[in-house]
């Protein structure tokens, strides 16, 4: 039976079924709402590489409504916990519920990843090994030799490498070349560190990815670029969560606030 997790400071209220006990030192996030095939289908892709050997797969679902979180599909292509969040907010409220629950059950570092099928999850053990080597905080790269960026749309791909990498880059004082990615780990170093605190009611929406993203540069830790693939399908609609006019404005507000470090912890 799902457990009910509420009143906690920084974090939405939630349930949490655990499917299976904590099995491995990290684990991965996948925040989902209503990803329906997409989210079989990468989940499928990762049982078929033991993924779920390697990390603990966590579901951190915002309700979904389309059948794709049944618990019978989810034990089936091996998710260890599914986390539903009954609180306000979206991708940024979702990460906040995965970072507290996993820091807390013990996980020593933590990998994200989106559910819509586009992130090459096979190539969770390429983080492992990093947070493994002691890096603080990884950011997946399609543009970086090694990786692959197959189908991405035109407007998508200048505004990445010529608006959201730039200032990104700028506010960490590193360049990064592929920030909008939500393919990435942290380290329970970095998570937990005094001046990050990522669990603040701050982060509703896009404001904790870009936050992540420059701040463990900012305190000197270490970090880094890896190769992976991202791949938009051929044709339909592209998968993303982001209205081009009213999401993009509300992300570009996001960068220049980040800049201005108004989501640093306030003493």
């Amino acid at each position: 039976m799902p457990v009910l997790y509420q009143d906690i400071d920084g974090v939405p209220d939630f349930t949490c079924e655990e499917y299976k006990e904590k099995n491995t030192k990290y684990c991965v996030c996948i925040p989902i709402i209503n990803e329906g095939e997409r989210i079989k289908k990468e989940l499928e892709r990762a049982k078929n590489e033991k993924i779920d050997q390697l990390v603990d797969i966590i579901i951190c679902d915002a309700g979904s409504t389309d059948g794709s979180t049944d618990r019978n599909i989810l034990e089936q292509l091996g998710v260890n916990t599914i986390l539903v969040k009954k609180g306000p907010g979206r991708q940024g409220a979702q990460l906040r519920m995965g970072i507290w629950w996993a820091l807390n059950r013990g996980y020593e570092g933590i990998i994200t990843i989106d559910g819509n099928n586009k992130d090459s999850i096979e190539d969770i053990p390429k983080f492992i090994e990093k947070l493994e080597d002691g890096y603080d905080f990884i950011q997946g790269s399609r543009f970086i030799k090694g990786g692959q960026a197959i189908n991405t749309p035109f407007i998508r791909y200048v505004s990445v490498r010529l608006l959201h990498a730039p200032i990104i880059s700028l506010t960490a004082k590193k360049w990064y070349t592929d920030t909008t990615n939500a393919y990435r780990g942290y380290s329970k170093k970095y998570l937990q560190h005094p001046e990050v605190k990522p669990c603040r009611n701050i982060f509703m929406t896009y404001e904790l990815l870009a936050y992540l993203s420059v701040k463990a540069d900012q305190l000197k830790l270490k970090t880094c670029e890896i190769p992976v693939k991202r791949e938009y399908p051929k044709k339909g609609k592209t998968p993303t969560k982001i209205s081009f006019f009213k999401g993009n404005s509300e992300l570009l507000k996001i960068l220049f606030k980040n800049l201005f470090h108004r989501y640093d912890v306030k003493e």
